[in-house]
């Protein structure tokens, strides 16, 4: 196993940045991006993510990608993590050799789990120059994606770091380290946090683009990030 493993924590608020760090790990509007490197040290990878849904991107998706790396870059991000796919479910080489030009420091999001042909689809990653892939192992989790994570990682063979992500919990997580022999996993950490608000008006949900409900919040847990940590560190 590898000397040390390095977790990567997604977060969305600013108070899930500072707990993710208080947590002992190495590891989205302008704004949130300038306020959370006014607090927190360690490095902050932005994902460029025009919408939900496919990472199939029109000519205006892609306007606003361009437009959102320069912002971002502005305000002191240290990496990116992006990708697109083609219609036949390939590796869109000709956007992110577009988008990686003009950036340093970048990952493939989730669209790897949707490819058509994973292996082939990570030898156009490293010829791109991405640096790591979070991945599921094309499955529902990371755990039901592991056998596919193992041979990713051989394939790789260092040239390109893969990275298990999905569903990953203190319960599972010392099993995909063992079974993949990762060196880095992604996770997001989170608990439950009730809303400071005293009144409350119960018959109001958030829209449909929102999972939680309006005094519901899930924010990186401190402890969970320890602990995680720790699991990590113990399976050396």
């Amino acid at each position: 196993m590898a000397e040390s493993f390095l977790m990567e924590v997604c977060v969305d608020s600013v108070e899930s940045a500072i707990n993710a760090e208080r947590g002992d790990i190495s590891f989205s509007p302008a704004g949130l991006l300038h306020i959370v490197k006014l607090y927190v040290k360690i490095p902050i990878y932005v994902m460029i993510r025009p919408r939900g849904g496919d990472f199939l991107y029109s000519d205006l998706e892609v306007e606003v990608m361009r437009k959102d790396i320069e912002l971002m870059k502005n305000q002191g991000a240290d990496g990116f993590v992006l990708g697109a796919l083609t219609e036949d479910g390939r590796v869109d080489t000709e956007l992110c050799m577009d988008l990686l030009g003009i950036v340093s420091g970048v990952d493939l999001t989730a669209a790897f789990d949707m490819v058509h042909d994973p292996a082939v689809a990570l030898e156009a990653l490293v010829t791109l120059g991405f640096e790591r892939v979070l991945t599921s192992g094309c499955d529902s989790s990371a755990l039901e994606g592991l056998p596919l994570i193992k041979r990713l990682i051989d394939q790789a063979k260092g040239r390109i770091t893969i990275m298990p992500g999905g569903g990953i919990t203190e319960r599972n997580l010392q099993r995909i380290l063992e079974g993949s022999g990762a060196q880095e996993f992604h996770c997001s950490a989170r608990s439950s946090k009730d809303s400071a608000m005293k009144f409350r008006n119960t018959c109001v949900m958030m829209g449909a683009a929102f999972s939680a409900p309006e005094y519901g919040l899930k924010v990186a847990d401190v402890s969970k990030v320890r602990s995680l940590n720790a699991i990590a560190k113990n399976t050396l």
